[in-house]
């Protein structure tokens, strides 16, 4: 579609804007002053963003919107706790969040209508509704098309492998998975990216230039093939990574100090949010984390008590606090949910809470 613009310099899309606008109550006029004051058209501060999932479905009435004052058979086990912002209370199991409460904000209208666990985390892992005749991308692999990135470094990495899809994007936007989860303290070795025994960044060289002399070779043989163009890419990309020092350091948390990487706690969670936040400041622009264990239907409280509640409350309040004291915690979105959350009603027969999307 052609875009044109009028001899005053106002175009199509200026005038649907101001037509939105004006149905919400905005003027043209006062849209015109607000646009020359800036306010519309200033750029997003956002420039990577860590999307946790934590698989299962974790309750909301028993972690971030608990009901006190409800009935018993509503209102759980749990206590409310004061957080550091006035008049929000979470769960008592999460002391370490309650006290980075002004680093992030918690969506409690956030719903859909879909309770089966894989439906459910395509849905909210892409913002669409799951066809079976169409597969929608996820946000990384959106994020991965649309963005810049170092050429040195992946632009979507999943820890250890993503619930996001390229869709009908295509393979070339794809994660990298790292197929493994880092542990506190230990250098982490990614399949795939690290040299190999007896192997130097020199060698590697070497078999790329045979590799792109045999591409050049038999390239007119080959049909265009977007499957094969995003291998090409994914070649390109892990030559890229490994004869790059800065991506291997990006991916080694041993590099942390070991009291900075014990606030991250000891779990697989702890240490995948302790890599998140490395890749995100080394410049990769999406990074997924995958943690489990979510779907209690029964013995609910006595796993989120003692199994679950405690590595998310270490983890997250580490990774808020050390994107702050990095300052990155303004220009990275961390956003942390389940596929669903679970029934405000508790199933008395299994102590637990059941799907509630």
């Amino acid at each position: 579609m052609a875009f044109f613009q009028n001899c005053e310099g106002t175009g199509r899309r200026d005038i649907l804007r101001a037509g939105v606008v004006g149905a919400a109550g905005l003027s043209l006029a006062n849209y015109i002053q607000l646009a020359q004051a800036d306010q519309l058209n200033k750029q997003a501060k956002a420039k990577s963003a860590i999307f946790i999932n934590l698989n299962g479905g974790p309750s909301h009435m028993d972690t971030f919107d608990l009901k006190p004052d409800a009935p018993d058979e509503y209102r759980g086990e749990f206590s409310p706790i004061a957080t550091k912002i006035p008049g929000i209370y979470i769960s008592e199991h999460l002391p370490k969040l309650a006290q980075t409460m002004d680093k992030f904000c918690i969506l409690r209208g956030v719903s859909h209508s879909v309770a089966a666990h894989q439906l459910g985390t395509e849905y909210v892992n892409s913002g669409n509704r799951p066809l079976p005749s169409l597969e929608f991308p996820g946000y990384g692999a959106v994020v991965s098309k649309e963005m810049n990135g170092d050429p040195e470094l992946p632009k979507f990495v999943a820890i250890p492998r993503s619930q996001q899809r390229p869709g009908y994007l295509g393979v070339r936007y794809a994660p990298m998975n790292t197929s493994a989860t880092p542990t506190i303290g230990s250098p982490f070795r990614v399949r795939g990216m690290s040299l190999g025994a007896g192997l130097t960044v020199e060698d590697v060289e070497k078999r790329n230039n045979l590799l792109g002399r045999l591409d050049r070779t038999f390239g007119e043989f080959e049909a265009e093939s977007q499957l094969l163009d995003g291998l090409d890419q994914f070649g390109q990309q892990a030559h890229a990574m490994i004869t790059s020092r800065k991506s291997r350091d990006a991916f080694d948390i041993s590099k942390e100090s070991p009291e900075f990487a014990k606030s991250f706690g000891e779990s697989n969670l702890g240490a995948s949010c302790l890599l998140g936040l490395r890749l995100v400041e080394a410049g990769v622009r999406f990074v997924t984390v995958t943690n489990g264990g979510w779907d209690t239907h029964r013995d609910n409280w006595n796993a989120l008590s003692t199994r679950q509640l405690p590595p998310l409350d270490e983890a997250l309040s580490a990774l808020f606090n050390g994107l702050e004291e990095r300052g990155l915690l303004e220009s990275t979105v961390v956003y942390v949910t389940g596929e669903f959350g679970r029934t405000p009603k508790m199933n008395t027969e299994r102590n637990g809470r059941d799907h509630y999307p």
